[in-house]
Formats: C-alpha cells, structure tokens, sequence
C-alpha cells in the first residue's frame, strides 16, 4: 500500500464514521477510559478520537482509528485501523444492509478511493491553488464534503477516469452530432437562435467542414439540430443504444470542435478553456455518481432557456440584487432528445431516457469585473497533503482576519439567497459546485454567481405575487415546495454541506460563526418585517431541521434501478445550531 493510498484510506475512514454517526445510522458510545468514543458493531469494535460539530455532527480524527475483533485463540485484537473497505463492511452487517447493496457501495467507495490517491499524488499546496484559475481549480478538489462515495462513477474503468475525471486534469474536445428533426429539438431565450448558437460557439471552418460531412451523406442540413456529446457517451451509449439511428442516418457524427473543455466537479459540465467566452456545456452522462445516473431529464432541457428567461425576469426588477451584484449564469439554449421506442414503453428506468441532448450556460468569465476572481464554493473546504486549509490561504490574500472575511462570504452568498427565498418564494441548491464566489481587488468575497438552476429550482406552493408570472403552462416546470421544505435547500446546501466543516477550517470560536450566520438572518427579517409570515413559516431558526440521510439513501434503496430519481426520505432531526447562539449582526446594515 504506497503512502497516497494509506493516507487517503485513513481520511476515508475517518469520513464514513463521521458521516454515518451523523446520519443516527450508528451510535457510538464514550470510551470507558479516555475521551475517544466507540462503536459496537456486528462482530467488531472501533474505537477513535473525535470533536462534536454543530448539526450533532461528528469530525474523526484521520489515523485515530483501531479496530478490535476477537482472535483465532478467543482473545481480542486491537490494532490500528486505516481500511475504509473493511470498516463498510462490518458497518453495513450492523446495519443489515442488504449484501448486494454492500457490494455496489463497496464499489463505489474503493473507485472514490482511487480517485482521491491519484488526486493526492499530483496534489499541489494551497498557496499555488490560490493562484489557479476557475476551470483549473476545479480539477485539484476533492468533491462533495457530505457523502462517502463522492467519486463512485459507476460506468467509468480505470482508463476513463484518467482521461475524463475532474482531478485527470486533461483537456478533451467534444464530438458533435446531427440529429434529425424528428428526434430532436432547439431551445432558446428570446435572442439566441439555434443558428446563433451554432456560429457562436464553432469557428466558421468547423460549421462548413460539419455542414460538408452531412451534405456528403445526401442529408438536408436544414433538416437537423446539431448537439455536441460527451466522448464517453459516443462511444458508450450513442453507437451502441443509439445504434439503429446512426444506421439509418438519423444521427450523423460530424466530428470533433477545435475548441478544448475542461471538466468540472461535475463531470458532466465542461468549461471552454480554449475560448472563455464561449458558453459552459452540460452533456448527459450514463454513469451512476452521488445517488443517481448522470444524464439529463428531457423536461429539463426543455425547461432550461424558458426558466433562465424567468429568473432573469425576477433578478433584472430587483434593486437589491442589482445593487449587490449577484449573478444568474443562466441556462440559455438546449436540444432535447428523446428516444423513439423507450420513450414509449411505460415505466422505464430514467438512466436510459436521459442519454442525448445538451444545455448550454452562461459562461463565467465575461461576468467578471476588473480586478475580480473566482473560484467555486467547495474550494473553501479543500485541505491540502500537508493539511493547510485553501480558506486560510484565501483569508491570508485578504489581510488574515478569518471574522471579516466570513462577514463578506455571508454578505456575498447567504444574503441574496434569503432575500431570494422569502421574497420570492425560491430557491437555488447552492452547494459547492452550484455556487461561483467572486473576490474584489481585497480578496475578499465580493459576490456570488448561481448556476445549475433548470434541476434545481423550486418555488413555494404558496402563491408569491412578487414573482409575477410563472413558467409553467401545460407542463408543470417548477417543482412546489412547503415553506419549510424550501428552506430544508439551504440548510443542507450550505449550512450543513458548507459551514459545517468551514467552522472548523476557519477556526472560528463555534459561537462566533453560527453567532454571525445568525446575525446575518435576523438582519435580513428587521430588513422586511412584512415578510414575517414567510420568515416563520421557513425560519432558519428553530430548535431544530430535519435530517436527509444522503449517505443512507444509498444504503436503503439499494443500485435496482428506478423510473425516478427518487428524493431522499426524511430521518428524525437534527439540532440547529443557530437556535440559541447569540446572534452578531453584521458589520454593515441592508
């Protein structure tokens, strides 16, 4: 076992305990002599060292883990522990996992720990980090701080994960295809054309040599939509689901863009690094990563330019988020591809009608002002191999004053977001990957830009006039959500997936930070006192938020497949830790 691998083992292992404790799916105990704590489980006995995290959380100590299990002779063992595979396993007998679901989360989890290794065994320290642009940055983190199997990818081999992962760090170049008129359809705001699309995002070259490759077949151009995929999906699903329509020339490869994408912590989302000015693309993937397949729901693409064109709407009346500069990178155009026979056929598992089609967004880089930079919000959670925290780097760039550097991180993010919400009755998932933070001259934490909406939006089953018309006609767009569930994407999002592990990384006194999140809320309901009814029915701070297990979801509903993707089910409650810390209002009024 090298030392990358060790290493990462233990802060794997470390990582399940945490989150599995956290999640009730098991209880230590106090250790009956020191301050450690132990689980007592099926056959096993872990013993480790921890601190108590707000939200009942728990933060094990990579390298503090033993495991005790009784000998050939009767007697018991104690011995370090640092295998993430074995802990999983005694962990799901406990829990009586069902045994094919310990093998697909086994797979998952040693692909992850794969992952981590090759990450770690090119990482750089946090100093040159600071220095690296967005579309580089991206490829250095090292992914969702919540779930255990952050980098499962099931779908993907060895060699695809180096050439097509985030941490491979390696360019790729999108194949596009025509897809005829009949299978698919253009989507987009009121000013993009899918002609516009196609002459801005392709040189002219690459749009004549295309359009030579279908007049070369005897197709009529006019006749198809252009989409670009992902490589892996060509080759992957496109000739081989998709077969028949390559057969019959209703699907034509053109070939490869000129221009070079980096992929995000998404995967699936890739960044133009060749031309920053061209738009993001989100590509359908038919790999199961974080809970679900990676592809694209058609409603979603179909909705995406008409729910941006609404958000827009909503954002350019709005003085306050005008005034504090947040940004919408919005969902601007999209082809829609379904499949002829499966999309016919009943109740088919999603992963297989979500398999073609496009969303282009806004890119990131023309937002910027002079002097400004960005990076995305999971950067503030990353810890380098000598266990500097980025955050600290970032706050050093600033002056080095961790309490005013929040104070602007939640004057940046957490106020448009409340603003938004008991506005507007929205809400974003503003988790790590959804959320661009933009720094001033300073450094310090200027503004947001929110992106990954058409998935992600949702609105308050209460009907909220301030947000005037919406999307919906005879289609339902937007999902509809009770207040206290709205807020529920906040609270996991960000306070629970966000500045639960930031406090420690910030090394904030704990009633310091969540005294200023508190601040921050309260500011916001002295700032509209007539949005009272909204602000009680989804407050932020009562006694307690309910728990969504996105570790136990796995666990419980197994790899079967499923028509939907499924929500993860409520699990008892957490306590929150904004309830009674005293707030500290913010250094300047709304």
């Amino acid at each position: 076992m090298t030392g990358a691998w060790r290493e990462c083992s233990r802060a794997l292992l470390a990582k399940a305990i945490g989150e599995l404790c956290f999640e009730r799916l098991l209880v230590p105990v106090p250790a009956e002599h020191g301050d450690g704590h132990v689980l007592r489980l099926n056959g096993a006995v872990y013993a480790f060292e921890a601190e108590r995290t707000a939200f009942g959380g728990w933060a094990v100590r990579p390298g503090s883990v033993r495991r005790g299990a009784s000998g050939i002779l009767g007697d018991d063992v104690v011995e370090p522990c640092e295998d993430v595979q074995q802990f999983l396993v005694d962990a799901c007998r406990e829990m009586r996992v069902d045994p094919a679901t310990t093998a697909g989360l086994l797979a998952e989890v040693t692909a992850t720990l794969a992952a981590d290794a090759a990450t770690a065994a090119t990482a750089r320290p946090v100093a040159e980090l600071a220095l690296l642009a967005h579309a580089e940055l991206d490829g250095h983190l090292t992914g969702h701080p919540w779930m255990i199997a952050n980098k499962g990818r099931i779908g993907f081999s060895a060699r695809d994960r180096e050439r097509w992962a985030p941490e491979a760090r390696t360019p790729l170049r999108l194949p596009w295809l025509a897809v005829h008129r009949g299978l698919a359809e253009f989507r987009g705001t009121p000013e993009l054309s899918e002609l516009a699309v196609r002459e801005q995002e392709l040189d002219r070259e690459t749009v004549e040599r295309f359009t030579g490759v279908l007049r070369d077949t005897g197709a009529d151009p006019g006749a198809f939509v252009w989409t670009p995929a992902h490589p892996w999906q060509i080759d992957h699903v496109v000739r081989v689901l998709w077969a028949p329509e390559v057969a019959t020339g209703r699907i034509v490869e053109l070939g490869e863009g000129p221009d070079r994408y980096l992929p995000t912590q998404s995967i699936r989302t890739v960044v133009n690094v060749d031309d920053p000015r061209r738009r993001q693309v989100k590509l359908p993937l038919r790999i199961l990563n974080t809970s679900v397949y990676r592809g694209i729901p058609p409603h979603c693409t179909l909705a995406a330019p008409m729910t941006t064109q609404w958000l827009r709407g909503v954002w350019e009346r709005d003085e306050l988020l005008a005034r504090w500069g947040t940004e919408l990178l919005g969902e601007v155009a999209s082809v829609t591809v379904r499949h002829p026979q499966l999309s016919r056929a009943g109740d088919v598992p999603y992963q297989w009608l979500e398999t073609l089609g496009c969303i282009w967004r806004d890119p990131l880089g023309p937002r910027l002002r002079p002097g400004e930079r960005s990076w995305p919000l999971a950067a503030v959670l990353h810890v380098d191999g000598a266990g500097d925290a980025l955050v600290r780097e970032y706050v050093r760039a600033s002056g080095g004053d961790a309490r005013t550097w929040f104070a602007a991180l939640l004057r940046a993010l957490l106020r448009p977001l409340l603003h938004v919400l008991y506005t507007y009755g929205i809400t974003v998932n503003p988790h790590g990957e959804n959320v661009a933070v933009l720094t001033g001259p300073d450094g310090l934490p200027a503004r947001v830009a929110l992106h990954d909406l058409v998935d992600d939006v949702n609105v308050s089953v209460e009907p909220v006039p301030e947000r005037g018309l919406e999307p919906d006609s005879h289609d339902r767009v937007l999902p509809r959500k009770e207040w206290h569930v709205l807020r529920q994407y906040v609270v996991d999002a960000l306070l629970v997936g966000v500045f639960r592990p930031l406090a420690r990384l910030l090394e904030l006194p704990e009633p310091v930070f969540w005294g200023m999140v508190r601040g921050e809320v309260e500011a916001h309901h002295r700032r509209f006192p007539h949005l009272s009814a909204r602000t009680d029915a989804g407050t932020l701070l009562g006694e307690t938020f309910g728990r969504y297990p996105l570790n136990g979801y796995r666990l419980t509903a197994g790899y079967r497949d499923l028509a939907a993707r499924p929500p993860v089910p409520r699990s008892g409650e957490v306590p929150n830790p904004l309830h009674e810390v005293p707030p500290i209002p913010p250094p300047d009024a709304w």
